[in-house]
């Protein structure tokens, strides 16, 4: 049996039906899982849905661009170029770990095409990887203020060529450059994904404006089925 990573659950509307939907959503580097739990309530999620929102705390583990110092982190950062080089054999352990907790949902009666997952800055990383390598059809994918790492050996799962993407950037972000948000938005969209792209005049963080807007296309992507 798999151990499962600790998680915060948030879950809208559970007393008027059972719960049938899940997002699934990935912090940043240094944070925890309680960092968008206050978010739920701000979404505008629609009274007739019933989601479980699932906020997983990233592993302990050392970071090289921060001196070697321990902290929450999906994988380590080992320098801070335009590149952002990063351990790849990481972002797949924590995949990993993130596809079981979807396993979990699955096991509980979700169904995968009722399921987002979204990741925030380094959580973003992780979720391009999981979402777009999924062997079966999932909601949708969000990535928030991140950058896409692992395109060069990701193995694309053809159930999800139709997945829609939602990618939202802060144009003056200091710590993501917006344009590491342009450049999966144009990767994605020349191979045929259907990619919504936002920015925000923001810093590396999120507005009120863009919980409004993600909680729209929620409400969308969670009530339409795979084709």
């Amino acid at each position: 049996m798999s151990k499962y990573l600790d998680a915060v659950i948030v879950e809208h509307n559970p007393a008027n039906k059972a719960i049938n939907r899940a997002v699934i959503w990935l912090h940043g580097l240094g944070a925890s899982g309680h960092d968008f739990e206050p978010v739920v309530p701000q979404l505008g999620l629609a009274d007739d849905m019933a989601v479980r929102f699932i906020f997983p705390h990233a592993p302990e583990r050392s970071v090289t661009i921060n001196g070697g110092m321990v902290m929450p982190a999906w994988y380590d950062i080992l320098e801070m170029s335009i590149e952002r080089k990063v351990d790849v054999s990481q972002i797949e352990t924590s995949a990993q770990q993130i596809t079981d907790l979807i396993n979990r949902e699955i096991e509980r009666g979700i169904k995968p095409e009722y399921i987002v997952i979204a990741g925030f800055s380094q959580g973003g990383a992780v979720a391009y990887h999981l979402a777009l390598s999924y062997p079966q059809r999932l909601a949708g994918l969000m990535a928030l203020s991140t950058y896409f790492a692992t395109n060069e050996t990701l193995d694309y799962s053809t159930s999800n060529k139709d997945m829609p993407i939602l990618i939202e950037h802060g144009t003056y972000d200091p710590v993501v450059p917006v344009v590491l948000g342009e450049q999966a938005q144009q990767l994605l969209s020349a191979k045929g994904y259907p990619v919504e792209y936002r920015t925000y005049p923001m810093a590396h963080q999120v507005c009120m404006p863009q919980i409004q807007g993600i909680g729209m296309w929620l409400n969308k992507v969670l009530t339409q089925t795979s084709k």
